[in-house]
């Protein structure tokens, strides 16, 4: 066995534990689940521990390695590296309610299924530091979804609180842990804009990069094409947030149709050439 799937295994490992120490208080009906110091410790290790599987994984000797599956769990792992390091100034224990067991599927995926190919000039230094800020933008528009999704239960909750009064279930109490939503959309749109920017900035590479190596400036792609529709319409997000106000609804609506297009650019037409159509071809 490789010291990359040992990694892999350990952080899944490792974030299952997490997760039922802080689901624990819940089921006993404690309205906080708490990170306490220790807990933030082995959070961290996990982080680490995932990481040094994704390094083992993606950068090999012969060039830069990367599939459907290991393009998922990089932008999870830097989405919990996010996470931690806004978990030190805002109370934001219950998000990882969602985050952990997201993170757990994302890194045994990369151990189970590894597959990808070797990325043509992988020894550009120019090319990966734009795998590097894509990575990074697509990390924070994950946990920027993800956060959505879970305010969107929220919401779906606090509309229709008298469903659950008498027998709250299990994700009811999860839920009933969370901040105000007002506290949760300012960070939402606080991971928008930065992860914006980081999109921006991963196209205007992209453009530098394919056309040193190729001559062409964006190439008119599946990759492309979602990337861009992606930014349209976070870029539509943000300004219809400063110009009208968009907020709860409306703007859930939009970010999650923007992570629907931003994984499209990747990771899902990824897992239709690596795993679908490569099946066929097999059959």
């Amino acid at each position: 066995m490789s010291a990359s799937i040992v990694f892999h295994l350990l952080a899944p490992l490792a974030y299952i534990v997490l997760a039922i120490v802080l689901w624990r208080p819940i089921t006993r009906g404690s309205q906080q689940p708490v990170l306490s110091g220790t807990c933030r410790i082995a959070l961290l290790a996990a982080i680490v521990l995932h990481g040094a599987g994704l390094l083992l994984t993606i950068i090999l000797p012969q060039g830069l390695h990367l599939g459907w599956a290991l393009a998922l769990s990089a932008a999870i792992w830097l989405g919990m590296v996010v996470f931690w390091f806004e978990s030190l100034f805002l109370r934001l224990d219950s998000l990882l309610l969602i985050l952990l067991p997201v993170a757990t599927i994302a890194s045994l995926l990369a151990a189970l299924v590894p597959g990808g190919s070797i990325i043509p000039h992988g020894d550009s230094e120019w090319l990966r530091i734009h795998l590097l800020i894509a990575i990074a933008a697509y990390g924070l528009m994950t946990v920027a979804a993800l956060h959505a999704i879970l305010m969107t239960a929220l919401d779906r909750q606090l509309h229709r609180p008298a469903a659950h009064s008498e027998t709250p279930t299990l994700l009811y109490r999860a839920l009933d842990t969370m901040p105000p939503l007002l506290v949760q959309e300012e960070l939402l749109f606080r991971l928008i804009r930065i992860g914006f920017v980081m999109l921006t900035l991963t196209i205007v590479s992209g453009s530098a990069v394919n056309l040193h190596l190729v001559g062409q400036l964006l190439p008119m792609d599946h990759k492309t094409i979602f990337t861009l529709l992606s930014w349209l319409t976070f870029g539509g997000l943000l300004l219809g947030r400063r110009i009208w106000g968009w907020r709860g609804r409306t703007a859930l609506r939009w970010m999650l149709a923007g992570s629907a297009f931003l994984i499209l650019a990747y990771s899902g037409t990824r897992f239709v050439l690596d795993v679908i159509l490569q099946r066929g071809a097999l059959g």
